[in-house]
């Protein structure tokens, strides 16, 4: 999209890429109103939150659990700058996909989400497809399970778009566990990664991040 269309259509109150965001995941659940957490003390007022928003449905494919969207990594708003470019922002958002158990609390995924988002942003670094983040602790600390990392495949349902910034991909963050990021370690590869979601894959096609598995 070209400057002179990027004007015609927005105005400057207009949110230009998180509407685009919210038409593909309104689309994938249609009718109903997420969870949304928006940080009190956002990162632009001096806080360590640097994500705008994180919204949280519900969805019974496969198995019942949590799907969480971050909004944040790529360019939300209206900006004449990113009119027509390759990227939007850093070029993706997360998902994070958490199985549903008794237990109902999603405020740590909240959390763990905003703590990779303090990381990009400080650091300029930035996650592709089979790309892994280590935790170095537990992804839930008051939780006895054995994800210690994450690592990034293209979501299975929400994929890649293209807004008027640029393209966006939609990176699900997949709990992986201590014996295989040890695995990871020993000779770092993307194709030992996207060879560890495959397998995964088999008994899991939507990579639901379970945190009872061993």
């Amino acid at each position: 999209m070209d400057l002179d269309t990027y004007k015609k259509i927005f105005s400057e109150e207009d949110a230009v890429g998180w509407d685009v965001i919210d038409e593909v995941v309104d689309a994938l659940y249609p009718n109903q109103e997420p969870t949304h957490y928006a940080p009190d003390f956002p990162a632009s007022l001096g806080g360590d939150s640097y994500l705008d928003g994180i919204s949280v449905y519900q969805s019974d494919k496969q198995e019942p659990h949590f799907h969480f969207v971050t909004y944040g990594f790529s360019n939300l708003y209206y900006d004449e700058k990113s009119a027509g470019g390759d990227y939007s922002g850093f070029g993706f958002e997360l998902t994070f996909r958490l199985k549903k158990t008794g237990d109902k609390n999603v405020t740590w995924a909240i959390n763990f989400l905003q703590n990779i988002a303090k990381y990009v942003f400080t650091s300029g670094n930035y996650f592709e497809p089979y790309h892994v983040f280590p935790a170095n602790s537990p992804i839930r600390l008051d939780y006895n399970t054995e994800l210690i990392a994450v690592a990034f495949v293209l979501d299975p349902e929400l994929g890649e778009i293209e807004t008027p910034h640029g393209t966006v991909q939609f990176l699900q963050a997949v709990g992986i566990t201590s014996k295989e990021f040890q695995m990871l370690k020993k000779d770092f590869s993307i194709g030992k990664v996207e060879e560890l979601m495959g397998h995964l894959r088999k008994d899991n096609p939507l990579l639901i991040t379970d945190l009872d598995r061993k």
